[in-house]
């Protein structure tokens, strides 16, 4: 599996109720397609966000964005670099 990045931009900022929201649509489509969900962090002024997943590829996660209406501007594969 392969480590990719969806960097996200909310305005107005994302409140608590749009992030359940949105967590509760992604969950099966992170099953129905194999997609792991590692972490978020979410900006302190809540308008930006990253989010790293593992899965086969960019497409499939690009699919379960759209799949859950869960907005992002873009997808990258990255490298895992731990200290």
């Amino acid at each position: 599996m392969q480590h990719f990045i969806v960097e996200r931009t909310f305005s107005p900022p994302l409140s608590d109720q749009d992030l359940s929201a949105v967590t509760a649509r992604m969950a099966p489509c992170l099953e129905l397609h194999q997609v792991r969900w590692v972490r978020s962090h979410l900006s302190g002024d809540r308008q930006r966000m990253v989010c790293e997943y593992e899965a086969r590829d960019a497409e499939t996660v690009r699919k379960v964005q759209h799949e859950a209406n869960a907005k992002f501007d873009r997808v990258w594969a990255g490298q895992l670099i731990e200290p």
